[in-house]
């Protein structure tokens, strides 16, 4: 596929995806919801992003 064509696709899923904002947005949080019931996962997810802010701290 050429640099145009492949820039021509992108730009119309671009906009059938800006034309329903709502939609995408239901669909977003039924996922966010569907992984925040893995209680493991979201403690990692919380573990490293606690190292990584310790490490910006200097120590502390």
């Amino acid at each position: 596929m050429d640099e145009g064509t492949r820039r021509e696709v992108a730009r119309k899923g671009g906009l059938a995806v800006s034309r329903n904002r709502e939609h995408m947005s239901q669909i977003g949080r039924k996922g966010g919801l569907s992984v925040s019931k893995n209680k493991e996962h979201m403690a990692n997810i919380g573990r490293k992003g606690g190292a990584a802010s310790r490490g910006h701290r200097g120590g502390a």
